[in-house]
């Protein structure tokens, strides 16, 4: 399934960069960013408890904030992009 994952890390202070990028990183590790704190995960649904379980970990839940939206297995019809940035299809090989 494709979730959509957005985040706002406040970066006031040095611990909030440090999140940010942790939370940067462990969402590039699992999808493709994009936009700036957006990004498209392909997975099932133990893979998205576990990483929404370790995102909630790393976050500020006083100051920080995560959204995640399902879009599920059918998403390639609800999803349009226009304009710069063309994604690669997530299912499919990745050949360099």
């Amino acid at each position: 399934m494709l979730i959509l994952i957005t985040y706002d890390v406040s970066t006031i202070d040095s611990e909030g960069r440090r999140r940010l990028f942790k939370v940067a990183k462990k969402c590039v590790d699992h999808g493709q960013r994009v936009q700036n704190s957006v990004f498209e995960c392909i997975l099932d649904a133990a893979q998205f408890r576990r990483l929404r379980f370790e995102l909630e970990e790393l976050i500020d839940k006083d100051t920080d904030s995560l959204r995640f939206y399902n879009l599920g297995d059918n998403y390639k019809s609800k999803v349009q992009h226009v304009g710069a940035k063309d994604s690669y299809e997530m299912g499919d090989p990745l050949i360099l």
